[in-house]
């Protein structure tokens, strides 16, 4: 039987968990039908079959993580085996109750397997410090402490086990500061506005306006890279936690072509169908936040970016207006930075384009 590993998913990924199987152990597939969807922290990406050939064994189930390289699937090759790619010996592991069962049967007495059927506890699990190996009374006791002292939470999966390892990285390289201001928006805002549409352009504009928040920055080799492109990320909430698309090229595009990229990208995200390229290299991202709730944020940076802008709640403020007061719609800004490479100027001069473009009538 020849073995097919789990292939190089692109963007340093090193691991995926299974979601499910398109295919049966002794079914016939065809070279690039889907055998396999698999959750990376990005995205749920489809595997094709490498080859034509009948499924030997199915090497993984829905639910495992399995790295880069590891074998998943194993293909009959007619009965003769390929040492170089055979996998190893394809009989299931034993389980504790039929290992245990092999080295020969628990020795307890009646009273120790009765606590052990009161505290749930499997005698195949303990091990016994009695004569000859018998599990005693203590041995059961400690067995039933252990597991209630056992961890009753599950493991994280997919998205949000993505988003606590990528937070963790976030806090230990990226030196944060917050600049925090508004936008007033009477001039255009209607019930009916398009909000999100207008921030993306105004980030365009002030990333022409500032390049130091549209950047890379590599903290190994601490070199930074400007770039003359704006892919901007856009961080969409779903019921497994955040994903972040990538709108490419934003300061290209007028407004209606940035609506229709948003509401095609948001659409693909929530399906969960969104293409891995669609969710890789992202130069700045916005967080709209105020759809939901809130005014202002101290948002998290994702390195190697060195920037994300939060939009808070629309409210409205009283503005002097000539000799009395009036009220406008004011849009909240948070513009969080790393200060490693972005300085307080740069970051205020990025806000003051948003906010004027944001301002415009048209």
């Amino acid at each position: 039987m020849t073995s097919f590993p789990l292939p190089d998913l692109g963007e340093g990924l090193q691991e995926a968990e299974i979601v499910a199987w398109h295919v049966a152990e002794g079914e016939h597939v065809v070279a690039d039908q889907p055998l396999v969807a698999v959750e990376t922290e990005k995205a749920v990406v489809e595997v094709p079959s490498p080859r034509a050939g009948r499924i030997a064994r199915l090497l993984a189930k829905p639910g495992d993580r399995v790295k880069v390289g590891t074998p998943i699937v194993a293909f009959e090759d007619g009965g003769h085996a390929d040492a170089g790619t055979v996998v190893g010996d394809l009989a299931e592991k034993p389980s504790s109750q039929s290992a245990a069962t092999a080295q020969g049967p628990v020795i307890a007495s009646p009273s120790v397997r009765s606590l052990a059927r009161e505290r749930g506890v499997d005698l195949a699990q303990v091990a016994g410090s009695g004569p000859g190996g018998a599990v005693m009374r203590a041995d059961v006791e400690r067995a039933a402490a252990a597991r209630r002292q056992a961890p009753t939470g599950e493991p994280l999966k997919g998205v949000r086990r993505a988003m606590a390892i990528n937070m963790t990285r976030a806090r230990a390289e990226i030196v944060p500061a917050t600049l925090w201001d508004q936008a007033d928006i009477e001039s255009w805002w209607s019930p009916q506005a398009d909000v999100s549409a207008r921030l993306v352009r105004a980030i365009g504009v002030a990333c022409a306006a500032e390049p130091a928040l549209n950047a890379r920055f590599d903290s190994r080799s601490m070199a930074r890279q400007l770039l003359p492109r704006v892919d901007l990320g856009i961080a969409v909430d779903i019921e497994d936690g955040l994903i972040v698309p990538v709108l490419r090229d934003i300061g290209s595009r007028d407004l209606a072509g940035l609506r229709r990229d948003l509401d095609a990208v948001k659409a693909t995200t929530r399906a969960r169908t969104v293409p891995l390229a669609d969710l890789q290299g992202p130069t700045i991202t916005l967080s709209n936040f105020g759809t939901l709730a809130g005014r202002h944020a101290a948002l998290v940076i994702l390195p190697p970016q060195v920037a994300i802008i939060g939009a808070g709640r629309i409210g409205q403020h009283a503005v002097p207006c000539q000799e009395s007061m009036a009220f406008h719609h004011m849009v909240p800004l948070s513009i969080t930075f790393d200060h490693r490479v972005v300085t307080g100027g740069e970051a205020a001069r990025f806000a003051k384009a948003v906010i004027e473009d944001l301002q415009h009538q048209s």
